[in-house]
């Protein structure tokens, strides 16, 4: 044997070993899926095989079945009842514990076939009888027998009933555990099937058609579990895919404060830098020690800056739109009549109200201000158009209060597809000044927008 063919063999065989084990991980120790609740993906699946619905087959299947089995396989009535039962009550379990219920079945099937075998007084073709191609008259029924055949004799080793009764636990099986173990009750089944046949003579055997009904229910649960689990991983890449874009819109917002808040500082240390250097000559006779303090400072700046212009520039290079002017001055409150001009020039009916006493602010409570100013109009317009928006800028002793207030449109709406970066920006500027920020619909149907920017540490 050359090598292709030991290894072949030895794969064989490692094969052959693993079934054993195959088989009691899938058919003895499984852990079958959770029944899926109201709501779940897959829900629908289980809807139609209900408990109500199983219960009424079950009781139906277990009256044809003690019929068969008292009448076609000659058992008493008593044992005919109890094997019924348990294949019925089997029907019922297996929408909880399928493996068990398949086990039970089986050897519930393989047991009445033993018991009926020598029992089973079969109709014996004799010419004028019914099975006679010319057929006259039925032969005389046997002493001993329960009454005339009104067929060519009963099933064998499965009644109908139990054929009904074994499919339906197969098909639940096959929703509730993964394809392999599936087909391991299928061919196990058939196999003790074949073994009943082999003890026995031959009776009315028609096991093609009985083997192709279990494998048809088992084919039918393999396909509507996965069809049942590829809608739950459906869901679930939903879900995930809704956080990663809310996770990165969030980013994608912080990243533009970043570089924005980037272009203030570096206007800063550029004026420390320039200032260190002019300090000298505005003093006469500086001392050595004083220049030696102001070239320090004057270094550290520089220093500064180009880390900063360094940092700055990995944040523009991610940002297309900020190429065309990677240094444009960061707009501020002294724009807002701009602003507030380019809206309206859009359709929207805007009036500004300052009231308090202006003061000096910071440059990130200026930028913070007019860019929330900046997304609330541009939100008014995308989603109120023909509204009445009003502006309102409270200066107080210790916080600046912006609030902008829309209508209702006056037309309706398309929404909007995919998460926005407006309210979020909003958010995130208040949070990183330590304000306090509200939006919300209004009782006219409009929305509101209100954040509190603290001056403290920022005037």
């Amino acid at each position: 044997m050359d090598l292709t063919g030991r290894t072949a063999g030895r794969r064989i065989a490692a094969a052959l070993r693993g079934v054993p084990t195959a088989l009691r991980e899938d058919l003895w120790q499984v852990r079958s899926e959770p029944v899926p609740r109201v709501g779940e993906p897959g829900y629908p699946v289980w809807r139609p095989v209900s408990l109500m619905v199983l219960v009424v087959f079950a009781a139906t299947a277990m009256v044809v079945d003690v019929h068969q089995y008292h009448v076609g396989y000659n058992l008493g009535t008593g044992l005919a009842v109890l094997l019924a039962g348990v294949q019925a009550v089997s029907v019922v379990v297996a929408l909880y514990r399928p493996v068990a219920a398949w086990w039970a079945v089986t050897a519930v099937m393989f047991f009445a076939a033993r018991a009926a075998d020598g029992r089973i007084i079969m109709p014996t073709p004799v010419p004028g009888g019914p099975w006679d191609p010319a057929g006259h008259t039925r032969p005389p029924v046997p002493v001993g027998s329960l009454g005339p055949f009104t067929g060519p004799g009963p099933d064998y080793p499965w009644t109908s009933a139990g054929i009904a009764m074994q499919a339906m636990v197969l098909f639940l099986l096959a929703l509730r555990l993964r394809p392999r173990a599936a087909v391991s009750a299928l061919l196990i089944s058939s196999a003790t099937g074949l073994v009943a046949l082999a003890f026995t003579a031959q009776y009315n055997i028609d096991f093609g058609f009985a083997v192709a009904v279990l494998a048809t229910a088992t084919l039918l649960g393999a396909a509507l579990r996965g069809r049942r689990v590829a809608r739950k991983e459906l869901v679930v890449q939903e879900e995930v895919t809704a956080e990663e874009r809310a996770r990165r819109t969030l980013l994608e917002e912080r990243n533009r404060i970043a570089r924005e808040l980037h272009d203030v500082v570096a206007h800063h240390m550029s004026v420390i830098s320039i200032q260190a250097q002019v300090a000298p000559h505005l003093v006469e006779n500086p001392s050595d020690e004083l220049k030696e303090n102001l070239a320090g400072i004057r270094q550290n700046a520089v220093d500064a800056l180009t880390e900063l212009r360094r940092v700055l520039g990995v944040l523009r290079s991610e940002d297309p739109g900020a190429e065309g002017a990677p240094h444009a001055p960061q707009p501020s409150l002294d724009r807002l009549d701009e602003l507030v001009d380019n809206v309206r020039g859009a359709g929207l009916t805007v009036t500004v109200d300052r009231t308090g006493t202006p003061r000096p602010l910071s440059p990130g409570v200026e930028l913070s201000a007019f860019r929330i100013v900046q997304e609330a109009l541009s939100n008014a317009m995308r989603h109120a158009p023909g509204s009445t928006v009003r502006v309102e800028l409270a200066h107080q002793s210790a916080e600046l209060v912006v609030r902008v207030a829309n209508t209702a449109p006056d037309r309706p709406v398309a929404p909007s597809p995919g998460a926005g970066h407006g309210l979020l920006g909003m958010r995130e500027r208040t949070a990183m000044l330590g304000g306090e920020m509200a939006a919300g619909a209004t009782p006219d149907g409009g929305y509101e927008v209100t954040a509190a920017l603290p001056l403290k540490g920022h005037a």
